[in-house]
This record gives structure tokens, sequence and C-alpha cells, in this order.
């Protein structure tokens, strides 16, 4: 029924402190949604657990056409290379072949990646000598090529271990960039660059009657 002004009455007073309080409770409940986003784990979908002890990287000039090869060994024998990338605490993140694989894929299109380089992460302590060797696998440009190896400690900080560059001339050459030691707890005890193959480790184990092949250090098996 509408009042002596021709207007319709509300179905309900108006109550401005049921509309105080209502208001007040909207703001509570948007700070608690913004306090509970704050405390909440972050997402972990995808990630990696990347914790290493130490990082072995060699990298040479951008574009190169080169393949080099980085080879570890640890105290335990174990070596990382293109063929076994996991070898006891060592992991080689990819085989870097030069200008043979060097793309990215972007929606469907291959993008040439200028950067040579290969990783070897170490994700655990072996007291002992660590052997850090390159190897030039095939050499196109018949020109020297700087190889620079860099190891890195990165726990409790991080510390540049050794930083140096070896010159590679011809295929089929290896050069030990570096060798170093550790002690029981990590800490490094000695720093040095007497040579010593690894490709020729594979070798000695063939003519030794290991099943191993000598020409790619994959065990092979035999009759």
């Amino acid at each position: 029924m509408m009042d002596e002004f021709g207007l319709y009455p509300r179905e309900d007073a108006f109550d401005p402190l049921g509309v105080m309080l209502f208001k007040a409770l909207q703001v509570v409940a948007f700070l608690f949604f913004i306090a509970l986003l704050a405390v909440s784990p972050e997402s972990k979908d995808g990630k990696i657990d990347s914790k290493a002890e130490f990082i072995i990287t060699m990298d040479w000039p951008d574009n190169h056409p080169d393949d080099i090869d980085l080879f570890v060994q640890d105290p335990a024998g174990n070596i990382a290379w293109y063929r076994h990338r996991e070898a006891g605490f060592l992991t080689l993140d990819r085989d870097d072949r030069g200008g043979t694989n060097d793309f990215i894929v972007v929606n469907d299109k291959k993008i040439p990646s200028p950067i040579r380089e290969e990783i070897v992460t170490v994700r655990g302590i072996v007291a002992g000598e660590y052997t850090v060797n390159v190897s030039h696998f095939q050499a196109t440009t018949g020109q020297p090529v700087p190889v620079t190896v860099k190891v890195q400690k990165l726990n409790p900080s991080t510390q540049v271990v050794f930083d140096n560059t070896v010159m590679l001339d011809h295929t089929g050459e290896e050069r030990t960039a570096v060798r170093f030691s550790l002690d029981r707890e990590g800490k490094v005890i000695n720093v040095e660059q007497r040579q010593k193959s690894l490709l020729e480790t594979f070798r000695s184990a063939w003519r030794n009657g290991a099943d191993v092949d000598p020409k790619t250090g994959v065990r092979m098996g035999r009759p």
C-alpha cells in the first residue's frame, strides 16, 4: 500500500547497526583469507630439489660448432659423462654437442641456442680425489678451442675452488682440467692439474677382460 506521499514502504525497517555488523564481518572474512594465503605452503608441483655440494661447469665460445665433452670421476671410481650421466653422487645435466643439438623448441619451431656448456653436479660428499677432464670429441674448425672449467663449492656458501681455461686443438684430445681432493667434511684440501686419462681407464678395463667397450666405456656384456 502506498503511503501519503505515493511511495511504497520498505518491507523491513532499515537497521543501521545490522548493516555495520555485516560490513565488519565482511572485512574480518577478507583479512582471514589474506592471512591464510600468507601462511599456506607454496605449491611445489613440477619443482625438483636441486641441492648440490659442488657444481662443475665447462663452457666454450658461443655458437662454436665443435663438440666438447666433460668427464668427472669421483674417489670411488664412478665417472659421469655423456654415456653415463648419473654415477654415484655425480650428475651430468646434458650432452652439449656443439652446433648439433643446441636449440630450444618454441611453438613447434627450433630456435638455435648460442650457449656451449656442460654441467656436472656433485650431490653428496665422498672423501678423496675428483678428476675433471675435457675431451675434444669432434673438431670441425681446425682451430684451437679455449675451454673454461670452473669448480664451485656451494655449501655453506659459494666458493670458487678452481677457474681456468685449457686449449684443445684436435679430435680425440683429452686434457685434465683439474684434480681436487675433499676430506670427510667436504673441505677442499688439495687442488692440482696433473694429467690423468679417463678414456684410458675404459681402455685398460677392456684389455684386462672387463665387460667395458674401450670406445664408449659402456658395459656391453660379454659371452
